[in-house]
């Protein structure tokens, strides 16, 4: 069984790093449309920062109508690249940068809690952290144990590069790997479908992006909530970072400024996320 896991490893990863290679391709020309008019930015990077950059989007074209703003996804590790190549004027990543990344200068523009979300229909309710990792880990496969019917747990992660999955894996797993047969989704979206779909399933999205389709599960006896991040009783929480390959001028600069003024968070406040802490501009 062991070449089994390798091949599936070596080939997330290199499903990873398509997926990397085709946003730089796009970013690029459509940075190079945008960019010969002078009024257009590219924002590439992580599926969770992007429902948000798109909303602060539509306002601040709404106060600048000559402004372009084209959002992309692709992932954490496909933005902090676009952004570190200049093929995208702003990156975005819901993960801490790493050492070797650390001379882009970055903002953190919110922070975000992390749902571990189950069908509404799953009777559990809550999860210890060493019960959540033994069933990524599949040391736990049945969900019985944990109070739920006699049934298989269907396993959902995201993709390698992934914001997202970075800052689960960091909070819950530690040294501990995500089996690699797990249900991988590119997307938080997809997620929250699968999980919508599937009593059986367990998937972890953006704590802002939870809905009536699924149900967020305590965690160690605490409700994932936005009190509850504020409080710091709930430990499940992530940075939202816009970086770039130098300090930002023009409107990608006029756009940060205008994400970390009180207008720009109220706005990403009334959408659930938690206001940035102190010191994070590089």
């Amino acid at each position: 069984m062991r070449p089994t896991i390798v091949n599936l490893k070596a080939k997330n990863r290199k499903i990873g790093v398509l997926r990397v290679i085709f946003l730089l391709l796009t970013v690029s020309l459509m940075t190079a449309c945008s960019r010969t008019t002078g009024t257009g930015i590219i924002l590439a990077g992580s599926t969770s920062v992007q429902p948000y950059a798109e909303i602060l989007a539509e306002e601040y074209m709404i106060l600048y109508p000559d402004a372009e703003i084209d959002i992309q996804g692709g992932g954490s590790a496909a933005g902090i690249t676009a952004a570190q190549s200049g093929t995208a004027d702003i990156g975005m990543s819901s993960r801490a940068l790493k050492t070797e990344e650390k001379s882009l200068w970055f903002v953190e523009i919110a922070r975000d809690g992390l749902a571990v979300i189950v069908n509404p229909d799953n009777p559990v309710q809550n999860l210890t952290l060493n019960q959540l990792r033994d069933i990524y880990a599949t040391a736990i496969t049945d969900w019985s144990p944990m109070g739920g019917s006699t049934a298989k747990i269907h396993v959902i992660t995201r993709e390698e590069g992934s914001g997202t999955r970075s800052a689960f894996t960091e909070l819950v797993m530690g040294k501990t790997e995500i089996n690699p047969k797990a249900i991988v989704q590119d997307s938080n979206g997809a997620v929250l479908q699968l999980v919508k779909d599937d009593p059986n399933a367990i998937g972890y999205i953006s704590l802002g992006l939870v809905n009536e389709n699924v149900r967020a599960l305590h965690l160690e006896g605490v409700a994932a909530t936005r009190e509850n991040v504020l409080n710091g009783s709930y430990n499940l929480t992530r940075p939202f970072l816009f970086v770039a390959s130098s300090q930002p001028t023009g409107i990608a600069k006029q756009f940060i400024d205008f994400t970390i003024s009180p207008q720009g968070q109220t706005i990403l406040s009334s959408e659930g996320l938690i206001p940035p802490t102190e010191g994070t501009t590089k």
